[in-house]
């Protein structure tokens, strides 16, 4: 909930500082938010609820920016990539490719896992630990190179 609230100061202060993309930003994640809490049997948003909800923002606009980047549409890619760092003021610093490493392997030394028999395990456990703040490709890809 209190997500929700800051949206809605921000989204304010945006409106008065005319900012068309923070603002744009701002419209969807209330509207997510929005949508989450009216959805055919909702329950209170918890903060994970919430920073799911924010990662998935954020993947959305990764993929549509890299789409158009692609195809050479830079005029569609800068507003989605000025979306993403909207949306990551309101997410936890991302982890990076080495300190994901040394938690799965972590995790894979407290789970005792040894096999790709024993992924599932792992990655559920590092999913949930590291929710928001790293990518579920990139974990993916250290849990198959750490147990093969």
């Amino acid at each position: 909930m209190a997500l929700e609230a800051t949206i809605m100061a921000d989204l304010k202060e945006a409106m008065k500082a005319k900012d068309k993309i923070t603002l744009e930003a701002l419209r969807a994640i209330k509207t997510a938010i929005l949508n989450e809490k009216t959805a055919a049997g909702a329950k209170e948003m918890t903060e994970a609820d919430e920073l799911k909800l924010l990662t998935k923002l954020r993947k959305q606009r990764v993929e549509s920016a890299t789409i158009f980047r692609e195809q050479n549409r830079l005029d569609l890619a800068e507003p989605e990539e000025a979306q993403i760092e909207v949306i990551e003021r309101y997410l936890p610093a991302m982890m990076s490719e080495d300190e994901i490493r040394a938690k799965v392997a972590e995790i894979i030394a407290v789970t005792g896992a040894s096999s790709m028999a024993d992924m599932g395990k792992v990655m559920g456990q590092a999913t949930s630990a590291m929710a928001g703040r790293a990518d579920g490709k990139v974990i993916s890809g250290i849990v198959r190179a750490l147990l093969s």
